[in-house]
């Protein structure tokens, strides 16, 4: 399975937010994302966009309920937005998170391969690299692939051993 390394910048998402149980998301997170697609145009002139004027990164941000970007517990937070221009200021009715900067693990997956592949880079991949999982994990939907995949990107940290 492969695993790309990246570095990425702090970046600013806008999109609607809930919170609910980790063992029932797959109920309430579907809802964030058909109101947050429902009412893009709202968030649309925010869009951060490449050369091309094509959007540069839908995303499922994840975070512990006091919004640390910490990892879920019992419960959690999501975020169904879009990657808008730094210093964007969120419309009523929606959420503006910056993520930190990481350097990430990430994967590609789609639905059906999911839970599979995030058990893997939890249980195999990370440990087996001498990396921890630093922070929540974020869903990026690539906008150019309309193919269903989409890219799970686990903040990570390397282990030292001393």
């Amino acid at each position: 399975m492969e695993v790309l390394i990246e570095e990425k910048q702090s970046f600013t998402v806008i999109g609607k937010v809930g919170q609910g149980l980790s063992s029932e998301s797959t109920e309430w997170i579907p809802k964030l994302w058909q109101e947050a697609n429902r009412n893009f145009s709202e968030i649309s002139s925010l869009a951060k966009t490449d050369s091309a004027g094509n959007l540069v990164g839908i995303w499922g941000a994840m975070s512990d309920v006091s919004e640390r970007f910490e990892r879920w517990t019992e419960q959690g937070k999501y975020l169904a937005g879009c990657e808008v221009l730094d210093g964007s200021v969120a419309p009523n009715g929606w959420t503006k998170w910056v993520i930190p900067s990481y350097k990430f693990a990430v994967m590609k997956c789609n639905q059906n391969t999911y839970r599979d592949k995030f058990k893997y880079m939890v249980n195999e991949y990370i440990p087996n690299h001498n990396y921890s999982i630093v922070g929540a994990v974020h869903e990026y939907y690539n906008p150019s692939e309309a193919n269903g995949d989409l890219y799970l990107y686990f903040p990570i940290e390397r282990i030292y051993n001393k």
